[in-house]
């Protein structure tokens, strides 16, 4: 037989090493570069699932066009059972080696194929059942980019093939099941199941396919371009759809405007699952994000879902429509969405708001350089702050260069130019030389090839906003004898909140009326409260802001032991944000005051281990976990969820559990 790949060619006299020499021999023609030979089209799957085993079961089809003579293609599938592997509805010969299904044939070129199969998987990542197994919300969810779609769905892991995913999902009918793409029909199987039936228009790299199943309602709204707008939440959390996803489509109108390229998908959804991996994920026209930026109105004022929520809109032009060839050139997916996040923010907020998160992105920059680890941005090694913080940087330095109207421009017509394809750096900097009509070369050199970061040239562009001019000046460290002054004259509430951090000493009643960031730092700020600010101090209590409840009710009750009370029937019935950081503090504080209901410290007790199940965010159940530790109270109940928590799917969540239980046996 003649096995061939490319130009190269082998001949086995014996027929039966060839299936055992398969892998070995065309794993050595850089397989990274099947796109050359073989072009995946469109795959639609037929998906069903059982939680008992967390596995997943599909009936396949793909549609592929060769473009070059070849012997042998692959399917990226990670330990996965494969059966009825039909080509063109023939019997074709396969090997499955683990990692791969091959596919073993003359293939010619400028022929389109079709391959059907069946296959089962138990992923490891990628995909996981949550829930099950314990009292977390019953959920199945995704996560391709960073581990690889292939551990759950035959796919390509090279980004360079784009493919149209088309899914129909089996699941019970109580659930929802979301896919990427437009909902065409829900069908019913029978009296318990039903079949979700999901279409994509346009095709996009492997990793961005997503799916999520669980119990959700959802709210539609329409953009000002009639692209439906599809928030999920999770029944009980009706009342925090709207701080949940506020701004939303005001972002998303701005989006289209600014970047000037129409939102290239079919609808855009937006789905909170328990314990994600990471604060959200673009998934193409499905963003999935933790749930723990469900918020109400005064979480909102802590911590918000608005960046996240404007960072992952921004993929779907930078990342999922235009994707970069290899991890050399990520800054452009990455640095794009942080930079057209803090516009869409800028668009909400204001230009101060702008400029002070430009401000703390290079502070951080700045103190990354100065502990010894810059690299270039084009270092496929670099640092998740060099390719967010340092691309946005890139970007806002880039259009004052070359002025607004030519970046427009250029961001435009790279958009147009690639849609649907990859890319690379160079293919940016060119549509941005070829509209300003300048050489960019210095420009390149400096911001984007060199490893450290340009301090002295940001410091600059800062200080074109009087904003932070202002605040530089503020400084209370270097010089404080104006500092009095600053805190009641018409300074920015940032910087009345600098001076307080630095000079606690001086707040005084006046300076309590200022606005809630200026409250919140006099909350974390003063910690030796006078006896003739205690009034104002407890107003700090009433606050939209659980940051502020939490700080105050910790000083008051430090500061005045004969109040405790009073100050723990003002805040009883606050619970705080997802982490519930208030109701910690106040049970931890109650069981830490002998004199209070010392009837009900079996009670509040118990409902501290409760927040280390497995039913509450990994974030809240760590707070639960440090605060037993502190008291040194993780007795049976906390042992085993702490034992739960260590074969968690959120790395965190185990780092902390091992942690946690290798000093509680010490």
């Amino acid at each position: 037989m003649l096995f061939c790949f490319g130009q190269e060619f082998v001949t086995f006299q014996n027929m039966k090493h060839l299936t055992l020499l398969v892998a070995f021999v065309v794993s050595a023609f850089a397989t990274a570069q099947q796109t050359e030979y073989v072009d995946f089209k469109r795959l639609t799957a037929d998906l069903r699932f059982n939680a008992e085993t967390s596995s997943v079961y599909g009936n396949l089809a793909y549609e592929f066009k060769i473009q070059k003579p070849v012997d042998a293609i692959y399917i990226d599938a990670i330990n996965m059972r494969f059966e009825e592997v039909l080509l063109n509805n023939t019997a074709v010969e396969w090997r499955n080696d683990g990692e791969k299904l091959w596919l073993l044939k003359a293939f010619k070129p400028q022929q389109t194929y079709r391959l059907t199969f069946t296959y089962q998987a138990t992923p490891k990542k990628a995909m996981y059942f949550v829930g099950w197994q314990d009292e977390a919300p019953n959920q199945i969810w995704t996560q391709g980019q960073g581990k690889y779609t292939s551990n759950w769905l035959p796919s390509i892991d090279d980004v360079n093939d784009k493919i149209e995913f088309d899914l129909t999902v089996l699941s019970h009918k109580e659930n929802q099941a979301i896919a990427n793409g437009k909902l065409l029909q829900k069908t019913t199987v029978n009296d318990s199941m039903a079949k979700w039936h999901y279409d994509m228009k346009q095709p996009m790299s492997s990793y961005l396919v997503a799916l999520v199943i669980g119990k959700y309602q959802k709210k539609t709204e329409f953009s000002k371009s009639g692209i439906p707008l599809e928030m999920y939440y999770y029944p009980k959390d009706s009342n925090n759809v709207e701080p949940t996803y506020r701004y939303t489509k005001q972002m998303f109108d701005f989006m289209e405007e600014d970047i000037g390229v129409a939102y290239p998908w079919q609808n855009y959804k937006q789905i909170p699952v328990h314990d994600f991996l990471y604060a959200g994920m673009e998934n193409t026209s499905a963003t999935i994000f933790s749930d723990a930026f469900v918020v109400d109105s005064t979480a909102f004022n802590d911590r918000n879902y608005v960046n996240v929520n404007a960072h992952e809109l921004a993929h779907q032009w930078f990342g999922d429509l235009v994707t970069a060839k290899s991890g050399e050139h990520h800054w452009l997916q990455e640095g794009f969405a942080t930079y057209y996040a803090l516009l869409a923010e800028k668009a909400v907020f204001g230009k101060q708001h702008y400029y002070w998160q430009l401000y703390q992105y290079y502070h951080e920059l700045v103190a990354q350089d100065r502990d010894g680890l810059a690299t270039s941005l084009l270092n496929p090694k670099s640092s998740s702050l060099t390719f967010y913080k340092r691309g946005c940087w890139v970007l806002h330095a880039l259009r004052e260069k070359i002025g607004d109207k030519a970046f427009r421009t250029a961001v435009t017509q790279y958009l147009q130019k690639h849609k649907f394809k990859n890319v690379e750096t160079q293919d940016f900097i060119s549509e941005a030389e070829n509209v300003s009509g300048q050489n960019l070369s210095d420009f390149v050199a400096l911001w984007i090839e060199g490893e450290r970061f340009p301090e002295a040239e940001a410091k600059t562009l800062l200080m074109q906003s009087a904003f932070i001019q202002e605040y530089e000046m503020v400084d209370c460290e270097a010089v404080t004898s104006k500092c009095e002054y600053y805190l009641n004259s018409g300074v920015s509430d940032q910087a009345k909140a600098k001076i307080v951090r630095q000079q606690p000493h001086l707040v005084t009643s006046e300076t309590f009326k200022n606005g809630l960031k200026v409250r919140q730092a006099i909350a974390e700020s003063l910690s030796k409260i006078p006896q003739a600010l205690k009034q104002d101090y407890q107003s700090l209590l009433d606050d939209m802001s659980y940051k502020t409840k939490e700080a105050a009710l910790y000083h008051l009750w430090v500061n005045f032991p004969e109040d405790r009370a009073t100050f723990f029937n003002k805040t009883r019935t606050a619970f705080g944000d997802a982490t519930k950081n208030v109701r910690l503090l106040w049970l931890v504080l109650a069981l830490s005051t002998p004199d209070f209901e010392p009837d009900n410290d079996v009670m509040y007790y118990n409902e501290l281990v409760n927040y280390t199940a497995p039913v509450y965010n990994y974030e809240l159940r760590i707070s639960a976990f440090q605060y037993l530790e502190a008291l040194n109270a993780c007795h049976s109940t906390c042992k085993a969820n702490l034992t739960q928590a260590m074969t968690h799917h959120n790395w965190r969540m185990v780092k902390f559990a091992k942690a946690l239980n290798e000093r509680l046996n010490k």
